[in-house]
């Protein structure tokens, strides 16, 4: 039964609430045809269909978006992390998910007593020497308060939700298998990649869960900018962090999106967008760890035309390898080569046999090559990297999960920039670090370095050679090496083959009682009902049963394949 791949009992409470919400907001169709519902009724959970009217007249993304909110934080969360991924929804399903925020009330400060206690070693009235019992701020993870330490330093404490690790853990189980689910009953789904954003939902979950994790994100960060003074990051107090509590500096400055505030402060814009560009700029290309979330929210500007980042409970991390491709891929957008712009698109989007690789990369290059003879200031590079993804959208194509995140964020700040000076260019921000990180990597001094490290890897790899010849040889002898040929769908070709099997067995265990029961009807002796030998009467009446069920057999298989 489909129902029990799905979960044990203790999940069943919560599958019922997300597949009537489901049904509830128009989808009661996808259910059904995942099997869901007929398993569930089965279980005793009845699911209703509600007709309301103006649920039905809504656009699909607006009806996904109410339903992911309807569904709590895990599926917020969700909602947020697909709106980063532009290569796999077109701009309507982005602007939708882009709205969602946790509409939560807080949770009452004796609620959170408990937790706080432990996690402080005390009250928190004992632990600080004032704590404001109404939050500043609450989300679907965690709430914060404002706080004052026994030095005088205003603070803010966040504090996780009382319970919700388990129920995002629950969340995340069921999401997962009925991911698994999709991808094999609903092929129109495979495009999207169900299983992998699951996995990336559950990784940055996981990660913002851990306060804990939050505060040494935001000292890497800050190390990143000990020389930039106009750069702040929020003092961790460790004395007073763990993985459910964390403690950092309250900033006190304009919100990235009061620019009346930010005039009336007298700072300015155009040298804010600028430090903040290069900022990001700096965290992307050349420390290859960035604030994957630096909407106006998590952004204040402070006197001296400083430029504070909180939050960094959302981070993207980039290999050096990655840095480099990325470096490639913005030095081709902004000097409009094509080549070098398909080359690295098309190694991202990696082996894939049923899209026509010659005219993507065609494609690729005549959007690039539209570009040439454009002045520098005139490029939107990313607007550039929208169309970009729009385009590997359109071929079913997607990006790595840490470039699509790595875009968003871009996209994100050159916005930002332009809301704070109309006149901002991201292209004329970005070139000059482009090169200088590009020249940088050429010098002698990192060439040798990089040849060092080749050279070390090749030495370790012929150390070892001897050793893994010989015990290769070793289990050779011993009869252990095996040969493991993986076939893809091969259970599922299986399956169709003993369908068919039975069906056909069915057809011809039907064939033998027509025949039988034809000849039985010839002899006049024996029991009769209705004036016809008996047996044969039965017999043509369990052909006539297992014949309606071989064809509703037939009908629903082919049902199927069509949708």
């Amino acid at each position: 039964m489909l129902i029990e791949t799905l979960g044990a009992a203790r999940d069943m409470g919560r599958l019922n609430q997300i597949l009537g919400v489901l049904i509830r907001h128009g989808f009661g169709d996808s259910v059904r045809r995942l099997g869901l519902a007929d398993g569930l009724e089965k279980a005793g959970h009845a699911l209703h269909r509600d007709h309301a009217a103006d649920l039905a007249r809504l656009e699909p993304p607006v009806q996904v978006r109410l339903a992911l909110e309807e569904l709590g934080p895990t599926f917020v969360k969700l909602g947020q992390v697909l709106a980063g991924r532009a290569d796999l929804f077109g701009p309507e399903w982005i602007a939708e998910f882009e709205k969602l925020h946790s509409h939560v009330p807080a949770v009452p400060l004796e609620t959170l007593r408990p937790q706080l206690r432990e996690d402080l070693g005390g009250e928190p009235e004992a632990v600080f020497a004032r704590f404001d019992p109404e939050p500043l701020a609450a989300a679907s993870i965690a709430q914060v308060h404002r706080a004052r330490l026994n030095d005088g330093t205003e603070v803010v404490v966040k504090i996780r939700r009382p319970g919700i690790a388990d129920t995002i853990e629950a969340d995340l189980r069921l999401l997962g298998r009925i991911a698994t689910v999709a991808e094999t009953e609903l092929p129109q789904l495979k495009p999207y990649r169900p299983t992998q954003l699951v996995r990336e939902l559950a990784r940055s979950l996981k990660r913002e869960l851990d306060l804990a994790s939050e505060c040494r994100n935001a000292e890497r960060v800050a190390a990143h900018f000990a020389d930039q003074p106009w750069i702040v990051v929020p003092r961790v107090h460790w004395a007073h962090t763990t993985e459910r509590v964390n403690v950092q500096d309250f900033i006190d400055g304009v919100p990235g999106h009061d620019m009346a505030r930010l005039d009336a402060a007298g700072l300015d814009r155009t040298l804010l967008a600028r430090r903040g560009s290069q900022a990001v700029l700096k965290m992307i290309v050349e420390d290859g760890f960035f604030h994957a979330d630096p909407h106006p929210g998590n952004v204040f500007y402070l006197p001296d035309n400083r430029i504070a980042f909180i939050d960094f409970g959302m981070v993207g991390r980039l290999s050096q390898h990655r840095r480099d491709e990325l470096l490639a891929l913005l030095m081709g957008l902004v000097q409009r080569d094509a080549h070098a712009v398909a080359d690295v698109l098309l190694e991202w989007t990696g082996d894939a046999p049923e899209v026509h690789l010659a005219l993507l990369e065609a494609e690729i290059e005549a959007f690039v090559d539209q570009y040439h003879g454009t002045p520098l200031a005139q490029l939107n590079l990313g607007q550039m990297l929208a169309d970009v993804t729009a385009l590997l959208r359109e071929h079913h194509l997607g990006l790595p999960s840490d470039m699509a995140l790595l875009i968003k964020a871009f996209i994100t700040l050159e916005g930002m920039g332009r809301n704070l000076d109309p006149g901002f260019h991201m292209t004329t921000e970005a070139l000059p670090m482009l090169r200088q990180v590009v020249r940088a990597r050429y010098e002698p001094k990192a060439l040798a370095s990089r040849a060092w490290q080749t050279l070390r890897r090749s030495l370790s790899v012929a150390e070892q050679l001897p050793h893994d010849l010989s015990r290769l040889l070793r289990n050779a002898r011993r009869g252990k090496v095996q040969v493991g040929i993986e076939l893809a769908h091969l259970k599922r070709v299986g399956d169709q083959i003993d369908r068919a099997a039975n069906r056909l067995a069915m057809a011809l265990v039907i064939a033998a009682l027509v025949i039988g029961s034809s000849i039985v009807m010839t002899v006049q002796a024996g029991p009769t009902l209705f004036g016809l030998p008996l047996f044969g009467f039965l017999g043509f009446a369990g052909a006539v049963v297992c014949g309606l069920w071989l064809i509703r057999a037939i009908w629903r298989s082919s049902r199927g394949r069509d949708v």
